[in-house]
């Protein structure tokens, strides 16, 4: 139970922002891409709609969100502030 305490308050709101977010892509814009598709490209595209909502991706894709963002968080751990400017 600690170390979870501990994950949620070190990394607790950027994961909350993957998982909202994929959220928010997955049930509104899949289902506008595959509107604009169906309307303009192939009227098959439609199937899309209805299939964005019902199938879940977040096994997939947040696990995947999570990776890139502690990549990208160590990489800026790695880097060191040089101040190149003389302060007078």
């Amino acid at each position: 139970m600690s170390k979870m305490k501990s994950f949620l308050k070190e990394n607790g709101l950027a994961f909350v922002i993957i998982v909202v977010g994929w959220e928010i892509v997955e049930d509104v814009v899949f289902p506008i891409i595959f509107g604009f598709l169906g309307n303009y490209i192939h009227p098959a595209f439609y199937v899309g709609i209805p299939a964005s909502l019902i199938l879940c991706f977040h096994w997939l894709a947040i696990p995947i969100l999570w990776g890139l963002w502690l990549k990208i968080k160590k990489e800026k751990r790695d880097v060191t502030n040089v101040d190149c400017c003389d302060k007078e």
